[in-house]
């Protein structure tokens, strides 16, 4: 019994001696300087290349979204091949730990899927291109510039400011409406006016106030139509087409009170829906004797 406890204290001292142990940490401490320079020396090659391929499109022309995409390919490839080369300089068999991914991989893939399902729809996006870096979108009720398309969302930034983080995914598979994809955008403004009015008239009116605007497209020319027959007024809709889709916001609500003003100096009415409420007398029910 004494024999096998001093085997397995002479063990101890022999794992724990402090020479051994110190020569393993600096040996630890040697390789992992080493990996975090390795890693460092692949990190600023990605800066010079990135640096060298925004020069190149810059030159060649290359559109923001394409240019983009390249930047985050290389990018992830880059890093992605120093943190191998940093781990092989530890002492990691990173061929076994893919290994070991390798098995474990549908439980990562299952617990993983949504980023999966954003990287492919990223890779969608920038292949089928419903839309590009500097569009203007409208998706799920949010509106706004596409300010950059990354791997796993696309940024859209607001109208007041905001920046939205948008899976992919959801990018993919909703109705994206986009204001700058086609050239030239519609505007159309609801007016109504009393059913008294002369609409040939009013027509005459709202078509005035889109003459001499340089914003507007000569062809296809302004139309007033009539879109609904009410009860107590005729809704009309005035639709003009803009050289400048960027400026649709901003060109509606100039139009609106260009036609407000235009119609009320005119003596147009332009009635509101009112409710009439009327007294109802309630007599008593008289019962027979």
């Amino acid at each position: 019994m004494n024999k096998f406890l001093d085997s397995i204290i002479l063990r101890l001292r022999e794992t724990f001696d402090p020479g051994i142990m110190g020569s393993a940490v600096a040996s630890m401490l040697a390789n992992l300087i080493i990996a975090i320079l390795v890693f460092v020396a692949f990190y600023l090659l990605w800066k010079v290349l990135d640096l060298a391929a925004r020069h190149i499109f810059r030159r060649a022309k290359v559109d923001e979204t394409t240019a983009s995409f390249a930047q985050t390919v290389l990018k992830y490839s880059i890093l992605t091949i120093g943190l191998v080369n940093a781990l092989d300089a530890i002492g990691i068999d990173t061929a076994a730990v893919i290994a070991s991914l390798g098995i474990a991989g549908l439980t990562i893939g299952f617990a993983a899927r949504d980023a999966l399902s954003n990287i492919i729809s990223g890779l969608f996006i920038f292949w089928d291109r419903p839309f590009v870096i500097g569009d203007l979108v409208e998706v799920e009720d949010h509106y706004g510039k596409v300010s950059k398309i990354t791997l796993r969302s696309t940024r859209v930034v607001t109208v007041d400011g905001r920046m939205l983080a948008i899976p992919n995914s959801t990018m993919v598979n909703s109705t994206v409406a986009s204001y700058t994809n086609v050239p030239n955008l519609r505007l159309d403004v609801p007016i109504t006016i009393g059913v008294e009015e002369d609409i040939d008239h009013v027509r005459e009116i709202l078509l005035g106030v889109t003459q001499n605007d340089p914003d507007y497209l000569a062809e296809p020319a302004p139309t007033v139509v009539v879109t609904g027959l009410n009860d107590y007024n005729t809704a009309l809709e005035c639709r003009i087409w803009l050289k400048n889709e960027r400026q649709h916001i901003s060109k509606r609500y100039a139009l609106r009170e260009a036609i407000f003003k235009a119609m009320t100096a005119a003596g147009v009415d332009m009635p509101f829906e009112t409710i009439k409420l009327a007294p109802l007398e309630i007599r008593p029910h008289q019962v027979e004797a």
